[in-house]
């Protein structure tokens, strides 16, 4: 099932009547030939073959709808109900998930954002810790881009019945990656917390992204404070298109997400909503235009200080 909420600027959002009747995209669409992302929602649980079958779907249905390149949620390999069960699911970069989705590219020759990818360390057999990895897959079926979550959601907030330590069991990555050159764009790769940290962002900004991506799996109460606002200002800050597919629902009985998975453009707008309750899509033509044209208009970028001037408070 497909349900998102349409928002002024959006200009096709998948539902469930559009998918039946397979119209072709450009028919329901503007003439423009700007490349056409997939930002998806789904609910992951611990069956990872249930997960794969609700993802290869969602894939589907995005290539049937002209998408170039699909993005996926954290997780969207399964979400574990314990610390025990989310290791031993975890497997290698070389393993059977990541092999099933190359050849999944390969087949419908479509670009992926795999979000949040359980991935085993490089010391697995003797520290038996994971990566939290965004992997991008091209149409070939190759591995183009594997980033590493550098920030760890360790939050305790007892009133409002959050409390998850990701690095009792996750290695933090050791960089950044640079943008990866896609078909719909620059892209530059986060992963859920990583949205809480603007220096991120600016950072993929100045080295040539023209789009931020944050596949996530936030919870419901800090995603009711805070999700949508934190997406938009990492928008207005960078001017970039923001793409933040999403985990939504019930994925357990320990553990329920968000949702609202969001396409925001660079004027901060937001596009595309996915809504808070269950799976889908938002697709969207990504016009590159209108970054040059926001950037043009309100040059954020050259009228920054250097790096010295932000930094003489802390040299008083």
């Amino acid at each position: 099932m497909f349900r998102c909420i349409l928002r002024s600027s959006v200009r096709y959002v998948t539902s469930l009547p559009a998918l039946r009747h397979n119209l072709p995209l450009q028919s329901r669409m503007s003439s423009s030939s700007a490349p056409v992302a997939a930002v998806c929602q789904m609910t992951a649980t611990p069956d990872k073959e249930a997960n794969f079958s609700a993802c290869k779907h969602l894939v589907e249905k995005a290539k049937d709808q002209g998408a170039s390149m699909v993005f996926l949620p954290e997780g969207f390999d399964y979400i574990g109900s314990s610390r025990e069960e989310t290791l031993s699911l975890s497997e290698s970069l070389g393993g059977n998930t990541i092999s099933r989705y190359t050849q999944l590219a390969r087949k419908l020759e479509i670009w992926l954002s795999l979000g949040g990818f359980h991935e085993q360390g490089h010391e697995w057999e003797t520290d038996r810790r994971i990566y939290n990895s965004h992997v991008i897959i091209n149409d070939k079926g190759d591995i183009m881009s594997v980033y590493r979550k550098s920030h760890l959601f360790d939050v305790e907030l007892p009133d409002k019945g959050v409390s998850l330590k990701e690095s009792s069991f996750t290695i933090p990555g050791p960089s950044l990656v640079s943008p990866v050159q896609t078909p719909i764009g620059k892209v530059g790769l986060g992963i859920c917390y990583d949205l809480r940290f603007p220096e991120l962002s600016l950072s993929l900004q100045r080295h040539g992204a023209e789009i931020l991506t944050y596949p996530s799996a936030f919870t419901v109460a800090t995603g009711a404070a805070h999700w949508e606002v934190l997406l938009r200002a990492r928008a207005i800050e960078t001017q970039c298109f923001v793409l933040a597919a999403a985990q939504v629902g019930r994925h357990h009985e320990k553990r329920s997400s968000y949702g609202h998975a969001l396409a925001v453009d660079p004027w901060g707008e937001v596009l595309g909503d996915c809504g808070g309750e269950k799976p889908g899509m938002v697709l969207m033509e990504v016009d590159l235009e209108k970054v040059c044209k926001t950037r043009l208009n309100m040059p954020v970028q050259q009228h920054c200080r250097d790096t010295a001037f932000y930094q003489s408070l802390d040299q008083t």
